[in-house]
């Protein structure tokens, strides 16, 4: 790995690994995730987003049987 990759990758460790840096910038936000785009593709959005979360309700469903 050259010198330059190396120091960038302990930088990035330093900083993002850190707990104090994660509670800082706070938890992830996924309100207003499609925030621009029109109704029709927000609707989608939720929809493929639902149809994705029955999916791993039914494997795991299938798994306990």
């Amino acid at each position: 790995m050259p010198k330059d990759q190396n120091r960038f990758v302990s930088w990035f460790h330093r900083t993002f690994d850190s707990w104090f840096f994660r509670s800082f910038i706070g938890p992830a936000q996924t309100d207003n995730a499609v925030h621009g785009a029109d109704a029709f593709a927000r609707e989608q959005w939720k929809r493929d987003l639902e149809a994705r979360k029955q999916y791993t309700r039914d494997k795991r469903a299938a798994a306990r049987r």
